[in-house]
């Protein structure tokens, strides 16, 4: 029998009018609608939104991946709840969950049982909001997710190739929270359970909220406010909106940050500053709900979820991510400090993970954004309260971090020790850059012992980093080290996996198209990489994707810390040339690769990339040979 039908469907909460009425309530207080499927598990931004609710002693429903297309029943089904809907469009942004780098549609959706595409729509979050304000114009409609927070002000839109504004304006939602939302979650239901109306919310951190431009300003006296360029100046120059992003990104990684305010029409957007990271106890209580870790039984006919399939016996440890990567949005939604969850708890989950219907000893990842950054922060952290950099360790490692990774090779002994554990994995890419003695100073020589404990028990057959390209000059634009580092890192990677023998290859991720890359650039990438024997697996073309340095730079051709002109590679063409050096292997690419390379006058490096070495000294061996025997053949003649 399945296990879903071992337990009452009460365990979850309600996605139907029937699993309401089971409960024997007769009204919500909040409705969620969702963009996936209802997972029940830490992982999935709806599920924690939900629990989080009903541990607040509400009646939460929600309702997951809604027909738009039809009569709208799906968005009626519920009635109307009490204080207001929440909407995300899922764990991911929904045009990048739908389309390829080169916009293709993609035909597939991770988050959907069976994987079947075209259970959400384009732009998601904006349209359930705009379908509830048609159906219920007086039911606040809060907005959250990733899909939100990083369209949260004036944004560029690589699928429409547009300026947007705020997802507020163009959804005529009410209120938005941004990044991790337990916090401001809490606090908006306790104001509202106290009969604060939902209008008057708009002082509370880390949401943002539209205001006529002839009121006042809410009043925080707390709060410094900065004013950006307004949307429509956006619209009218690059330049206004690529100095807008500095602010933005350093506002959204301060401790004690500032309010930012941008007009946009008639209106002034109001996005307050952010909670604090959140202390081991708060996110301990986010992990620690009543989750029953599974999929809603109504999915079982429908085949498996791939999402919750890949995450499904996996540990998150912490949240955040210091290392301020150009082209990644974990630290505009999750921030730049480290919010680390507790030894006791996580040892809890793995507890529960072990109970779980089909665990067969084997955790598939104990990590995090980047797997090797729990509990790492600032020694003095009056220092870090002034920091203003959106990177810990770039252009090199802070003085102030605290890297010791004694913490986390402690923790990984003790989940191996667990009498249910035959192996837990580290499946989360690790920042190979603090494992390398000559770019990570603060070095207490924990880090060693963590990279062997790794190497030796954590493993699964090959590890995953990313270096992302070779140029110095793109990784400075990537806001990544030199990939000389990546040279030390996996020397010392080889070294413990022969002293072990073990023979557990390195996985390297890179990126072609990313602002500050030329297609000469990507030509010495692939002889590099190929010179250190990788033929490339993992491999990306940059997709500009709102509130990061590197669309910024796509979008207006200036970095926006300097107002400079940085190159990007545009054109569908050249983008796509960029990306086959990537494939040098691949006999149907040499010829396109032998003509672009002698355009670029690199004639070396055609014998480099495309003649196989082995091939190229038989080659060799016989043209000297025939030199060889020209020479003895000239010989006898001069001889007679």
């Amino acid at each position: 029998m399945d296990i879903t039908e071992q337990r009452p469907l009460t365990d979850w909460l309600p996605i139907t009018k029937k699993e309401v009425e089971m409960r024997g309530w007769e009204e919500l207080d909040v409705i969620l609608i969702s963009g996936d499927a209802y997972v029940d598990h830490p992982a999935f931004g709806a599920a924690v939104i939900g629990r989080i609710i009903e541990d607040e002693g509400l009646r939460v429903a929600i309702i997951p991946q809604p027909n738009w297309q039809d009569d709208l029943r799906d968005f009626k089904k519920l009635g109307k709840p009490r204080l207001f809907f929440g909407v995300t469009s899922g764990c991911m942004d929904s045009m990048v969950n739908h389309y390829t780098a080169a916009k293709r549609k993609r035909s597939t959706d991770a988050y959907t049982p069976g994987g079947d595409a075209g259970f959400r729509p384009d732009y998601a979050a904006t349209v359930y909001t705009k379908i509830l304000k048609e159906i219920y114009p007086d039911v606040p409609v809060l907005l959250g997710g990733i899909e939100a927070s990083l369209r949260r002000v004036t944004h560029y839109d690589y699928w429409k190739d547009e300026l947007f504004p705020n997802i507020l304006t163009m959804s005529g939602g009410d209120m938005l929270v941004y990044g991790m939302g337990e916090m401001p979650l809490r606090e908006i239901i306790r104001l509202l359970k106290r009969g604060v109306p939902f209008e008057s919310l708009k002082t509370i951190p880390q949401t943002a909220v539209l205001s006529p431009r002839q009121e006042e300003l809410p009043l925080n006296k707390n709060w410094e406010d900065f004013k950006l360029s307004s949307h429509e100046k956006c619209q009218r120059e690059k330049r206004a909106f690529a100095a807008n992003f500095k602010y933005i990104e350093q506002e959204s990684n301060k401790v004690r940050a500032r309010r930012l305010i941008q007009g946009v029409g008639d209106h002034n957007l109001i996005v307050n500053p952010p909670y604090p990271p959140m202390e081991e106890t708060e996110i301990d209580a986010s992990f620690d709900l009543a989750y029953t870790r599974l999929p809603h039984p109504k999915y079982k006919k429908r085949g498996a979820i791939p999402a919750y399939e890949m995450i499904r016996f996996s540990i998150n440890m912490h949240r955040g991510c210091f290392g301020g990567c150009s082209f990644c949005t974990i630290s505009a939604h999750q921030g730049k400090f480290i919010a680390s969850r507790s030894e006791e708890s996580i040892l809890k989950e793995v507890d529960q993970v072990t109970q779980m219907p089909g665990f067969k000893g084997y955790i598939s990842d104990l990590g995090g954004p980047s797997a090797n950054m729990y509990r790492l922060k600032g020694k003095d952290q009056s220092i870090c309260d002034r920091c203003v950099a959106p990177s810990c360790i770039h252009p090199v490692v802070c003085s102030n971090l605290d890297t010791s990774h004694k913490a986390m090779t402690e923790l990984y002994r003790k989940v191996d020790a667990h009498p249910e554990v035959k192996k837990a994995f580290v499946g989360s890419g690790i920042r190979y850059d603090l494992l390398v003695d000559e770019y990570n100073k603060n070095n207490d020589g924990s880090i060693d012992e963590y990279l062997e404990q790794v190497v030796t028990r954590h493993v699964c057959g090959r590890l995953k980093v990313a270096p992302e390209h070779t140029s110095d000059a793109t990784l400075k634009v990537m806001r990544k080290p030199s990939f000389k580092h990546f040279h030390s890192f996996k020397k010392k990677y080889d070294q413990i996996n022969k002293k072990h023998g073990m023979n557990q290859p390195l996985i390297p991720y890179f990126i072609s198209s990313h602002p500050g890359s030329e297609m000469e650039d990507m030509a010495n990438l692939a002889a590099e990489t190929k010179d250190m024997g990788f033929k490339l697996e993992q491999v990306q073309d940059f997709t500009p994707t709102p509130m990061t340095v590197a669309t910024v730079i796509y979008y207006t051709g200036l970095h926006p810390y300097t107002l400079r002109p940085v190159y990007t590679a545009k054109s569908p063409k050249e983008k796509k040339r960029q990306h086959l050096f990537f494939f040098w292997h691949k006999r149907e690419n040499h010829q396109a690769i032998r003509d672009k390379l002698a355009s670029l006058g690199r004639e070396d490096l055609i014998e480099k990339l495309l003649h196989d070495k082995k091939k190229a000294r038989k080659q060799e061996i016989v043209k000297n040979r025939h030199r060889k025997g020209k020479k003895r053949r000239g010989k006898r003649k001069v001889k007679h």
